[in-house]
């Protein structure tokens, strides 16, 4: 299956603003591409390109003051199937995981395991471990908390969200991300394109989309509290441990985002 993707994005500046800007595919794609995700920039502006330290793409320009465009257009190839289970994989004990996966039992931004470390055992503390538990917790955010564009704010945590019973994407996986922790089961957040792809069309303009990895198993594996479906067509941007570490833009001065969007099609053969 060929799916193209892309984004534009126009930003308003009163005056020049450094970015840092999170919107190529993931390196763990990049053999996938057919056609590059090239970000483009209008008026045309230097690109300082680096990984960060989740292995992130990422670029860093000077917004001129005025008007800027963002935009990518890319291809890529896509198995066409859906996303796989493993539904014999064990956790873990914390003494046996990899040094790697400990930032990823840890409390951040969003995610405050000491707030909702009681609620975590006293849900899923009796219960088996392993991906059904997993499972477990991505089923009880996603009938927890109700979805709604207008519940987005942007500095609504997971706490927040369990207490509130709405929000969007990034709020279900920032749940489940903070109760998985609390359970000593590694979770870190992504972000990327998520079309919609041998499911109904949804009704609303078309988004970056939020989900969550969890480490059992001895592997990473993705789990979609908001959609709790095996989906087709998933396309990494990026990982970090919340949604402080992905955004998609971080701008260090005054700026109006005017224009966006974002589109995620199958390519009919």
């Amino acid at each position: 299956m060929k799916i193209r993707f892309g984004y534009e994005l126009v930003y308003n500046c009163p005056q020049p603003v450094p970015m840092i800007l999170m919107l190529q595919v993931h390196p763990s794609r990049l053999p996938d591409l057919l056609v590059p995700d090239a970000l483009v920039t209008d008026p045309v502006v230097p690109l300082d390109t680096y990984l960060d330290g989740f292995g992130n793409r990422c670029t860093r320009i000077l917004a001129p003051a005025g008007s800027m465009r963002l935009t990518s257009d890319a291809l890529i190839q896509d198995s066409g199937l859906p996303e796989p289970e493993f539904t014999h994989a064990q956790e873990h004990p914390v003494e046996s995981l990899p040094h790697e996966a400990l930032v990823y039992l840890l409390g951040s931004r969003y995610c405050e395991t000491e707030r909702l470390m009681d609620e975590a055992w006293r849900l899923f503390g009796g219960m088996t471990p392993g991906w059904g538990r997993v499972q477990a917790v991505c089923d009880f955010a996603n009938q927890h908390v109700c979805f709604g564009y207008h519940f987005a704010r942007p500095t609504k945590t997971a706490a927040e969200a369990y207490a509130e019973r709405q929000g969007v994407c990034r709020d279900f996986a920032h749940l489940a991300i903070t109760l998985l922790r609390c359970l000593n089961i590694p979770a870190r957040y992504c972000t990327g394109y998520l079309g919609d792809i041998a499911v109904p069309v949804a009704d609303a303009p078309m988004d970056f989309a939020g989900w969550l990895e969890a480490y059992i198993g001895g592997a990473w594996h993705t789990f979609d509290p908001r959609n709790n479906a095996r989906r087709i067509g998933r396309i990494l941007i990026a990982r970090g441990r919340d949604a402080a570490d992905v955004a998609i833009s971080t701008a260090f001065g005054p700026n109006y985002l005017q224009v966006f969007r974002v589109w995620t099609d199958e390519v009919k053969e």
